[in-house]
């Protein structure tokens, strides 16, 4: 009796997608985006880490669901939590976002109506405004925290020294 390899791999990526386990499967990008060409190894890597993105973005969203935020609103919190106990200016947040194109002003209103986040006028410069994550907002972040191993196991299909690579080449493409 003979396999077809390519068969066996298209049922073990739907089994995988069916059981909600889609980071199990090693699914080739060509596959994903059912497309056999590419003008280079360069486009394909470009089409690679942006769809790449957009599946860890996914991720998150489920993630980050139960606890009534965004992946931006964790950024903020996350930056937030660094510089506790000090506030910091909110135009100082968005240099420091995943994604600088989130309004931020924003994301800080939703979060302070969420009580996770408090804004005073700055008292030097009436013009700033200070942000500082509340005590709520740290005990936010303390439960997401206890929830990061299952997050982060999403990612356990490459070894350290894979991610450490991952790393530089990523640092390599932006020009760092």
């Amino acid at each position: 009796m003979s396999v077809n390899i390519a068969e066996l791999k298209y049922c073990m990526h739907n089994i995988c997608k069916h059981i909600n386990f889609p980071y199990l499967c090693q699914v080739q990008i060509e596959e994903e985006l059912q497309q056999s060409k590419f003008d280079s190894e360069h486009h394909k890597a470009v089409l690679n880490i942006l769809f790449t993105a957009g599946w860890i973005h996914a991720i998150d969203l489920v993630m980050l669901k139960p606890f009534g935020i965004s992946p931006q609103q964790f950024n903020v919190l996350r930056i937030l939590r660094g510089q506790h106990p000090s506030a910091i200016r909110l135009c100082d947040i968005t240099p420091r976002m995943l994604d600088r194109m989130s309004n931020t002003a924003r994301l800080v209103e939703k979060l302070r109506l969420k009580g996770f986040v408090s804004r005073e006028q700055n008292w030097q410069n009436r013009r700033e405004v200070d942000i500082t994550i509340t005590d709520k907002g740290l005990a936010l972040l303390k439960e997401i925290d206890a929830k990061m191993v299952e997050w982060y196991s999403h990612f356990t299909n490459i070894s350290e020294a894979e991610a450490a690579q991952l790393n530089i080449l990523l640092d390599k493409l932006r020009g760092h």
